[in-house]
């Protein structure tokens, strides 16, 4: 299971981009933290998420 925004959910095996894009994420509008460190867009195709693996997605959003 993997960890992201406090939720379990079972996405290890799954590169990073695989998720986000399951999941509707805008990559051009989102930062993630995976286990305490910041992960360069350039690196979401890389990385394969893994059994214990915690992940924070934040969102942009423009307003003011």
């Amino acid at each position: 299971m993997v960890i992201i925004n406090g939720t379990s959910l079972p996405m290890d095996g799954k590169t990073l981009s695989e998720y986000l894009e399951m999941s509707n994420y805008n990559p051009l509008r989102i930062a993630v933290e995976r286990n305490g460190h910041i992960v360069p867009k350039a690196k979401y195709n890389e990385i394969t998420l893994t059994d214990g693996d915690v992940l924070e997605i934040v969102s942009f959003v423009g307003g003011g």
